[in-house]
């Protein structure tokens, strides 16, 4: 049986925003409970690097995964942290008609979810998410499932057997909602700590955890609110919401709060903004509320796929990361029609340079722009301080746990097209500064023609989980 792991190639991560960091001929240990033991340049042989590191290992007991001959086009890269996605609202990925964030929800969400009180469809939905997140590299996801506890127990129980890092959030939602979508105070309540109690105490897998989850403020109650953001408190929870996604939307906030300074106040208020807060979208914030997410050190979950494809608005990621505010990505399925994080990247490099075409200031553009590295960091690193984990997970360093895809831009029916001349050829360390040119080119040619083929083994905690070991 193996003790130990040692993994040989190419190592490829963004530990600061827009630096790339490129370690190739690398062997990175990985003991069985995931955490990363030991990281050598230069390894000229990795079986002999585990000895060395710990002499106690037998031959035997290690397991070697050697990427050598392939390293000029094969890579391990961090897994991919999805910082907001209902996995509940899959099977509606691409279906829009013409709407808009409010009727979306009426026409299309509330009934879907509603039917994921039946644990069989609920169980067909989540092991297809499963199945396509892992396979496009998502290592990390903070899920909404339904306001179902026994639903969103079953995402846990999920999870935990799939081997997908996760938080699950129980929708919490008592006001301004369907009749048949909709629970009490007191239900709330009671499901919620149902669900917490359930991944506590019963699952008790390190990698899955529960994370409060209002809805957004129009479907909460003040007292619904001040009671989650109590909960979260003294259970030292995550928390996860949407935010200032639709201007509709911070209309009908303002008429539900009229106390409130702002959209952003209304959490505040009732204690929902704390250093494990994610508040997705933040399309229309004001100076002020940004310096509050700020001070209060919440995270934001940038969706520019959904936020295209429902029409409401541009997220403005730069001034967030200019006020040192934490960034991550989400695909904020359904309203993001693509599980892929990898997609998400893509979309959010686009929507940033539709933000700087509408500036005069040639500096001013420039500094608008999301780079390759950029949107790579905010898929990763960015993604792991989002969700409070970045000392954990996020990037290749010793002590953290090894959440790990590796890819291959040259894998079967891979859509990125690699030539001769462009392969970075690693045999020769004076040529590196060079080779280390021509990869960030094949980095950008994975970002933009790149998919789910290319992402051939993916691990968390240093455990293989896809493909499935068990398939």
């Amino acid at each position: 049986m193996s003790r130990f792991t040692v993994f040989f190639g190419t190592f490829v991560d963004t530990p600061t925003l827009g630096h790339l960091r490129i370690r190739p001929r690398t062997s990175l240990g990985v003991s069985s409970d995931g955490t990363i033991r030991f990281i050598k340049p230069e390894s000229k042989n990795p079986l002999q690097d585990a000895q060395d590191f710990d002499k106690s290992l037998n031959s035997w007991e290690i397991t070697v995964v050697d990427t050598l001959e392939r390293q000029g086009s094969t890579f391990f890269f961090p897994g991919f942290i999805d910082t907001h996605v209902h996995a509940s609202q899959y099977p509606n990925a691409g279906i829009f008609g013409s709407s808009t964030l409010l009727d979306w929800l009426e026409k299309y969400t509330f009934p879907l979810e509603a039917g994921l009180k039946d644990l069989e469809s609920a169980r067909k939905i989540y092991d297809r998410v499963l199945d396509k997140t892992l396979a496009h590299g998502t290592t990390t996801a903070s899920y909404y499932t339904t306001i179902d506890a026994d639903s969103s127990n079953l995402m846990a129980e999920i999870c935990a057997k799939r081997g997908q890092r996760a938080f699950i959030g129980k929708v919490c939602m008592d006001q301004n909602s369907p009749e048949y979508y909709i629970e009490t105070l007191s239900e709330c309540q009671h499901s919620l700590q149902k669900v917490v109690n359930y991944i506590r105490n019963d699952l008790k897998d390190d990698k899955i955890k529960p994370i409060v989850t209002p809805r957004f403020a129009p479907t909460c109650s003040s007292d619904l609110m001040a009671w989650l953001g109590k909960t979260a408190s003294e259970q030292e929870l995550h928390i996860q919401t949407h935010l200032s996604e639709n201007k509709k939307e911070l209309k009908w906030v303002g008429e539900l709060f009229p106390d409130s300074d702002s959209y952003t106040h209304v959490y505040d208020a009732h204690n929902l903004l704390t250093d494990k807060t994610v508040l997705a979208h933040c399309i229309h914030l004001s100076d002020e509320e940004l310096e509050l997410i700020k001070e209060r050190k919440s995270g934001v979950s940038h969706c520019p796929i959904s936020n295209s494809s429902i029409t409401s608005g541009e997220c403005q990621v730069r001034r967030f990361l200019d006020h040192n505010i934490k960034v991550g990505l989400g695909t904020d399925l359904s309203g993001g029609f693509d599980v892929s994080i990898l997609c998400t990247a893509r979309q959010a490099l686009l929507v940033s340079r539709h933000l700087a075409m509408k500036e005069h200031d040639t500096e001013r553009q420039e500094h608008i722009k999301l780079s390759v590295n950029d949107v790579l960091y905010l898929s990763t690193f960015g993604g792991a301080e989002v969700m409070d984990m970045d000392l954990q997970v996020g990037s290749f360093e010793v002590g953290k746990q090894f959440d790990t895809q590796l890819i291959d831009l040259e894998s079967a029916d891979s859509r990125v097209d690699v030539f001769e001349w462009q392969h970075a050829k690693w045999d020769k360390e004076d040529q590196d500064e060079a080779n280390k040119g021509l990869f960030e080119d094949l980095l950008a040619k994975w970002l933009f023609t790149g998919d789910d083929r290319n992402t051939i083994r993916v691990w968390v905690a240093g455990k293989q989980v896809f493909p499935s070991l068990c398939s």
